[in-house]
């Protein structure tokens, strides 16, 4: 069982940045994501990473986010620039233990998820 711990919410500006990590209890050497819910919306998809390096954005976000994945010490980041406030949500962590992600960001695919950090962005 892989615990994910989410951390580094905070409230920003509009237009400025910051960066949200997650760190799992054992190494993953697999599939990971970010995901976010909006206020009074589902949960949706904002970028993966394979296990080899290879990412993949969700158009809201192309351009501004950056996920990035340090494995030596079982961390996942997600760097975000050009905030807005319709960035503001819970943002979630998830991961499943297979090396390739989805082509679409789809949250039923991934076995372990964290409980989530608060991003406010406000203007």
């Amino acid at each position: 069982q892989v615990q994910l711990a989410e951390s580094g919410g905070d409230s920003v500006q509009t237009g400025g940045s910051l960066t949200i990590t997650c760190v799992a209890s054992t190494r993953n050497n697999g599939c990971l994501a970010w995901f976010r819910q909006r206020p009074g919306k589902e949960r949706e998809p904002v970028a993966e990473i394979y296990g080899d390096g290879y990412k993949i954005y969700d158009d809201a976000v192309k351009g501004r986010f950056t996920i990035a994945r340090y494995d030596p010490t079982n961390t996942l980041y997600l760097h975000m620039n050009n905030l807005k406030p319709d960035d503001t949500a819970l943002y979630f962590c998830a991961a499943r233990d297979v090396g390739t992600c989805p082509a679409k960001i789809s949250a039923w695919f991934f076995d372990y998820w964290g409980r989530g950090t608060q991003v406010t962005v406000s203007s």
